[in-house]
């Protein structure tokens, strides 16, 4: 299972095992890896957006909270997009752009837990000479929890 201190920052390391436009194929499911979420991934993340919130970050007080214990950040999933997928991901590609997204989240993720991701391309298309991927994205922890899921536009490197 990924750690947090084995995350990969360089995104244009393994670019050419990523499929191209032409092998993205709608419906079909993409490879991805279970990811165990620590508090340290937490800290982190948190760190690194400047959120400081301490339901996230301070176990007292976040066990007083109104979940009982320390949770993640809903925009985490940023993070668990990358950590969930391997290297060679097409939708690690660097020149994405983000075209658009819409998220729903039903269940806080929490230190400890095992994060799965089940993601697909649902359908691929030109327009104006750009190269467009709709995508959707579910994340659960280990008690088959959806913690959320979203559908986005990317726009494809060419």
């Amino acid at each position: 299972m990924a750690q947090a201190q084995n995350f990969e920052t360089d995104f244009w390391k393994d670019a050419n095992l990523r499929k191209s436009w032409d092998e993205i194929v709608p419906g079909e499911p993409r490879k991805t890896q279970p990811y165990l979420l620590t508090q340290e991934a937490i800290a982190l993340y948190c760190k690194a957006v400047g959120e400081t919130n301490p339901l996230y970050l301070d176990e007292k007080v976040a066990k007083a909270g109104p979940h009982g214990g320390l949770v993640a950040p809903p925009s985490i999933h940023i993070l668990l997009m990358f950590s969930c997928t391997p290297a060679d991901d097409w939708m690690r590609s660097p020149g994405t752009i983000n075209a658009g997204q819409s998220w729903s989240y039903n269940t806080h993720a929490r230190p400890g837990d095992t994060i799965r991701l089940e993601a697909r391309a649902l359908d691929k298309f030109i327009k104006r000479q750009r190269l467009f991927v709709v995508h959707d994205n579910v994340f659960f922890n280990q008690h088959d929890q959806v913690i959320c899921s979203g559908r986005g536009q990317t726009i494809r490197p060419t």
